[in-house]
């Protein structure tokens, strides 16, 4: 099982999610939502084999961290994944938003400077925006758009774009998502949780939560709930060695997830 976008640090025990995720044998990408976060999350995952952490910079905290940038700069080299990072154009983020992609572009010029990153993208009422920064900075790495919720014009540029996709159970109840979801290309898509944000009947989604996705994306790829696993994983195999290959992010590490 993988979950590309959890937030495993802002959990009440992120030690005791760890360690089931570690036994269930689930991949895991444990985003950060601040440079200063990156260090501590990095100590909760410890040497677990299927945890990776990554260094981010979220849209809705840019108004008071983005003088974390240096520290984001700094850290940028010791590693692969970067996450989450972004736009957010709600209402409630209007007065941020040109200080957010200013911030987006520092970063993903650090990115390119660095020779790629796998990048997780936060893009609620903004895909657009995101999209021109990416197209603006080609070398910054791979880009996974978490939780995408963008037009289906929107959709169609991100595709075009070589644009990857995390999806989970809560954008898989909607409508709109399930729309979305059919249209992405099936070897692009990977699982997410978006946890502890996150959560069903008032409890926070677990790691290996993400399993609550397969019969759906089964349905929509015309195959078993196995096969469907074997897809996410496949397609986890392409995402690191495309990004290993120099083909999108140079000369970026290659451990595995």
């Amino acid at each position: 099982m993988i979950d590309f976008h959890c937030h495993i640090d802002l959990y009440p025990d992120p030690r005791a999610v760890l360690d089931q995720a570690e036994a269930r044998g689930a991949h895991v990408l444990a985003v950060t939502t601040t440079p200063k976060a990156w260090s501590g999350t990095c100590k909760l995952v410890g040497s677990r084999r299927r945890i990776r952490t990554g260094l981010g910079l979220h849209p809705e905290l840019v108004a008071e961290r983005h003088g974390e940038l240096p520290l984001f700069a700094y850290l940028l080299g010791e590693t692969r994944y970067v996450g989450e990072i972004g736009l957010d154009g709600g209402p409630h983020m209007r007065g941020s938003f040109k200080l957010q992609e200013k911030v987006l572009e520092e970063i993903l010029q650090h990115c390119s400077a660095a020779g790629g990153r796998i990048l997780s993208l936060h893009s609620r009422r903004a895909a657009s925006g995101v999209l021109d920064r990416l197209e603006a900075n080609p070398g910054a790495g791979v880009p996974v758009l978490h939780w995408f919720s963008g037009t289906r014009k929107e959709l169609d540029r991100a595709i075009s774009m070589g644009c990857w996709f995390s999806v989970g159970p809560l954008m898989l109840a909607s409508a709109k998502g399930r729309a979305l979801v059919e249209l992405m290309p099936k070897d692009r898509v990977l699982t997410e949780t978006d946890a502890p944000f996150a959560q069903i009947d008032g409890a926070p989604l677990m790691p290996w939560d993400v399993e609550r996705a397969y019969p759906y994306l089964a349905g929509v790829w015309s195959c078993e709930v196995a096969a469907a696993s074997v897809q996410l994983h496949t397609n986890l195999t392409s995402l690191l060695k495309s990004s290993g290959s120099g083909r999108h992010v140079g000369s970026a590490s290659k451990r595995a997830l």
